[in-house]
């Protein structure tokens, strides 16, 4: 599981590096406004044809992921009653049924699914799912701010409130153009700029969206913050880095 991480990082991190530098180019690129970093595939356009919509939920449901464990009980049947856990492809298996995937999965959904599977054998199921064990959700705070890293996600929290959580703005901060990224599924990643510097101008956060678990907020570096570090110096003909 740490290498699966560690794998998801890096490849996360050369997202970010590639949606920002589509973000700079213009048209072509990412632009105020939601926007697709994503692998196209044959299944995936089978699976949406017009592509993913970006979504804030205000109050979001917890999505299952891999290493989540569910006890799953059945109130007239209590001989298919079972724990189990989602494996890293994303599917459990159940006791009779065999495998289902549900990853990406709400526990309504879930629990539709599994009445809809065990409705094969079984006549009208009255299933109760509980959601046992699971990896507490988090957000990734990077780029130029205060303290970047992962922060445990703990009730509501929007995009302004998880930079402030996670240092605030530092001084070589683009304000004006800060990315979300959030996963949609596993070749799908979108991402949403935001201008939080004109909602703090106008003191209105109406388009301050609201995280998901395992959302990333990343802030660039401004354009002048890449070149403040070389002063000129009158009369020398050379820069002078301040920073040595």
């Amino acid at each position: 599981m740490k290498r699966l991480r560690v794998a998801t990082e890096v490849s996360l991190t050369i997202v970010i590096t590639l949606a920002f530098c589509a973000a700079q180019a213009g048209p072509e690129g990412i632009v105020p406004g939601s926007a697709s970093v994503q692998s196209v595939s044959p299944a995936d356009r089978l699976r949406d044809k017009a592509g993913p919509q970006f979504r804030s939920e205000r109050y979001p449901r917890y999505e299952l992921r891999a290493d989540d464990v569910l006890d799953i009980s059945f109130e007239f049947t209590s001989e298919f009653n079972q724990t189990v856990t989602v494996q890293p492809d994303g599917y459990i298996t159940l006791r009779g049924v065999g495998d289902v995937h549900v990853a990406g999965l709400t526990i309504p959904e879930i629990t539709e699914t599994i009445r809809s599977a065990y409705g094969k054998i079984l006549n009208n199921p009255a299933i109760a799912i509980v959601l046992k064990d699971f990896d507490k959700p988090y957000f990734t705070a990077d780029g130029a701010i205060g303290r970047p890293g992962k922060y445990e996600l703990r009730g509501d929290t929007t995009v302004v409130e998880a930079i402030a959580i996670a240092g605030g703005f530092n001084e070589s901060a683009k304000h004006s153009q800060v990315l979300l990224f959030r996963r949609v599924s596993r070749d799908w990643m979108e991402a949403k700029v935001l201008d939080v510097k004109k909602m703090l101008h106008d003191k209105s956060l109406s388009e301050d969206l609201h995280l998901k678990p395992g959302d990333m907020v990343f802030v660039p570096q401004s354009r002048i913050s890449k070149i403040r570090r070389y002063i000129p110096v009158p009369g020398v003909g050379m820069a002078l880095n301040p920073t040595l």
